[in-house]
């Protein structure tokens, strides 16, 4: 199978064009398709709220952390703000997923910046 470019040209596939590569790639119906991608993010969700890692071997790892109370400063009033302590999710890349990134992409430097190509 060959494959699907973004529609936009862009260089992010939103949610749609994600179905649609997921639709070709399985043989999967697009509405079986889109079905499955949301159970997948409805399970994640619901155990990160569990408090459970959820580890895929060889892509990643999905777990909730804990970022403490921090001081930072409003931009628009310039006033000094405490931003409480939460939980948020976080993913951790696993090492063939690190690995293929590896092998197709390169970090090159363009004038002063640091981008991927």
């Amino acid at each position: 199978m060959g494959q699907i470019v973004s529609k936009k040209g862009g260089d992010r596939v939103n949610k749609a064009e994600f179905v649609d590569r997921l639709a070709a790639k399985t043989g999967f119906t697009k509405k079986d398709a889109r079905k499955a991608l949301d159970s997948m993010i409805d399970l994640v969700s619901h155990a990160l709220a569990a408090n459970e890692e959820v580890l895929l071997t060889g892509f990643g790892k999905f777990e909730a952390r804990t970022r403490k109370e921090s001081r930072r400063i409003n931009p628009q009033t310039q006033k000094r703000i405490i931003v409480p302590k939460k939980v948020v999710p976080a993913f951790k890349p696993g090492k063939n997923l690190k690995d293929t990134i590896g092998r197709k992409r390169k970090a090159v430097m363009v004038g002063s910046q640091l981008q991927v190509r």
